[in-house]
């Protein structure tokens, strides 16, 4: 096992930092459209609360590799969306994080929704009663306290997304996953290997999970 690490050391380090990249871009992609379709699900708007719980309807029960493919084979390949890149790696390095961002934001959602569901609506009328719109409510008094309640929740999801990134390997994206099957197929280590990696990911995931905790407490709404 010490044997591979210090021949692949290099690569090892280099593919979680595509994975680390990819779930960090794509969080930040994921938290954004999340925010966006939960505001439309709450909507007074009927069309727009359609829109939003179509959106997380068909996403959430898309697998994430026919997403990831999709966005390669189908809007890369056949439409030529190139994303401002003429290279194979960028592209397809950009399409993975909108597939994941798009993928994720219908969990983000939802979790942001169970948020917005326990705030009192009294606050909301409140709101409205000062004058505020829908939009400035949601900014300013449901949305505080609905990410404040979420926090372990969101937590789950990027733990989720770190190792849903792995789907990117479908695409030539290399990071871990992808690294991890070259070496299987160069070298006759296969528990060692599959040790090198879970360990790789319990060392993105399990911070991650600390923090959130930790967030969550520090951050909790008082009832």
């Amino acid at each position: 096992m010490f044997d591979l690490i210090s021949r692949y050391d290099t690569k090892i380090l280099e593919a979680f930092w595509v994975t680390i990249k990819l779930t960090a871009f794509s969080a930040v992609g994921a938290l954004i459209l999340g925010t966006v379709v939960a505001a439309m699900r709450v909507s007074p708007i009927p069309i727009a609360r359609a829109v939003g719980t179509a959106y997380v309807t068909i996403f959430r029960n898309t697998p994430l590799t026919l997403i990831i493919v999709f966005c390669s084979l189908g809007l890369y390949s056949t439409l030529g969306w190139t994303l401002g890149s003429d290279q194979l790696t960028d592209t397809n390095y950009r399409w993975a994080i909108i597939g994941l961002s798009v993928y994720t934001a219908a969990f983000v959602c939802e979790s942001l929704r169970s948020g917005i569901n326990t705030v009192a609506l009294g606050q909301s009328e409140a709101g409205r009663s000062l004058g505020l719109t829908f939009g400035q409510n949601l900014r300013f008094i449901v949305l505080p306290q609905a990410f404040r309640s979420v926090i372990a929740p969101l937590g789950s999801v990027l733990i989720a997304l770190t190792k849903n990134s792995t789907v990117a390997a479908v695409i030539g994206v290399s990071e871990a996953a992808l690294l991890m099957s070259e070496m299987l197929e160069n070298e006759a280590a296969l528990l060692a290997i599959g040790a090198i990696f879970a360990l790789g990911f319990v060392l993105l995931t399990l911070p991650m999970g600390l923090l959130f905790g930790w967030l969550a407490k520090r951050f909790e709404v008082a009832r």
